[in-house]
């Protein structure tokens, strides 16, 4: 299965629509405008919340908790690095390998097996992000965690 996302062009907070394949709006997430740190909410079609990730403060790189449902499910850290990007990730016992900066990489299982791809799709006025899901049951983690990841590469803690 496959999730687009596009960044709105005009908006004051982050926003997003995510569609399926066959470009039909599946979901929106939209950041708080006022909220201490970063914090972007995912919402279905019928406006219910799905899930948010939320900055922790006072970190000297960026942090982000993600929660599904009201529950706690995981972290995504940045690392110090030089040139790309690099993240501690604990969220479902999942690695992520590949090209962040250039928006190029996989979600592995703890078998090893791939559970997702993201690749950036060039020559769009705005920022958009192909998502390749192999296992339809993991769409809302890897959803979440690919928005993690984005909120991560685009702080304000740039390391």
């Amino acid at each position: 299965m496959r999730l687009i996302i596009k960044q709105r062009i005009f908006s004051w907070t982050d926003s997003y629509d995510i569609y399926d394949e066959n470009m039909n709006t599946k979901y929106t997430a939209k950041a708080d405008f006022f909220a201490l740190g970063h914090r972007i909410r995912i919402f279905d079609l019928y406006d219910r919340e799905v899930g948010y990730i939320n900055e922790k403060l006072l970190r000297l790189f960026a942090e982000f908790d993600v929660y599904i449902g009201g529950r706690r499910c995981g972290s995504i850290k940045k690392k110090f690095s030089l040139f790309t990007p690099k993240y501690d990730i604990d969220y479902n016992g999942w690695s992520v390998d590949g090209d962040f900066f250039g928006w190029n990489y996989q979600v592995r299982q703890p078998n090893g097996l791939v559970a997702a791809t993201v690749s950036k799709e060039l020559l769009h006025l705005s920022d958009t992000y192909v998502i390749d899901i192999f296992n339809e049951a993991d769409e809302i983690d890897v959803l979440m965690l690919v928005v993690a990841i984005d909120a991560a590469n685009c702080s304000n803690n740039n390391s």
